[in-house]
């Protein structure tokens, strides 16, 4: 029996979503091996950066890729001595960035919705089809 496909959100910023895009794979919560354990093949995880560049200040709060899970296991990427951090592959569709505020009153993960902020402090969480079928359909863009 085929498991249903479950969906995610996890915290990123646009540069670093930008490297895992080009490399068809992801990242979560700095590397560490958690996250990635509970992604199946054919997961969806959508991609929410609170800000354009990990080290800048300058806020973007706008979801910024969506993929899904391919097969194969996590592994390590040696990325320098000191940093060997866990990845899971991901096909990655075209997207754009869609901003987050406009859409706060219709998620339903996000429970109080003056500090909708605080749900993407976990890094990493699971949401439910119907925020997931809203924000696939506001992000894809349609192949003409």
């Amino acid at each position: 029996m085929m498991d249903k496909e479950r969906y995610w959100v996890t915290v990123v910023s646009k540069d670093h979503i930008k490297r895992g895009v080009a490399g068809s794979f992801m990242q979560a919560n700095h590397g560490k091996p958690g996250s990635l354990k509970k992604l199946r093949p054919n997961d969806w995880v959508i991609f929410y950066s609170p800000k354009v560049t990990y080290e800048g200040d300058e806020k973007l709060q706008a979801f910024t890729a969506i993929g899904q899970v391919a097969d194969g296991e996590i592994y390590q990427h040696k990325m320098s001595d000191d940093f060997i951090p866990y990845r899971r592959n991901v096909k990655y569709y075209t997207c754009k960035d869609v901003p987050i505020v406009p859409l706060i009153g219709s998620l339903d993960f996000i429970r109080d919705k003056k500090a909708w902020g605080f749900r993407f402090r976990f890094g990493f969480f699971e949401i439910g089809q119907h925020d997931f079928n809203l924000l696939k359909e506001k992000m894809l863009v349609q192949k003409q």
